[in-house]
């Protein structure tokens, strides 16, 4: 899936929309997934201005499908 997918297969999920970042950044407290300035694809979460759980991936579907398997579980 891609992020336009991504995106409207979480609206659907019945997530609180602050739980999550699709345009990354440190936003407080949020699952993240952001196009690194290398073309790779990184998937983290945020807290308090840090990054954890960081996930690197070759590509946007890789980084889609990780994504939305993490936060939906």
């Amino acid at each position: 899936m891609n992020l336009t997918e991504l995106q409207s297969k979480l609206a659907s999920s019945n997530l609180p929309a602050d739980a999550y970042c699709l345009t990354g950044g440190l936003p407080n407290e949020a699952y993240c997934i952001e196009q690194g300035t290398n073309g790779k694809w990184h998937t983290y979460y945020s807290e308090r201005g840090l990054r954890t759980g960081l996930k690197t991936f070759d590509t946007e579907e890789e980084a889609c499908d990780s994504f939305f398997s993490t936060v939906v579980r």
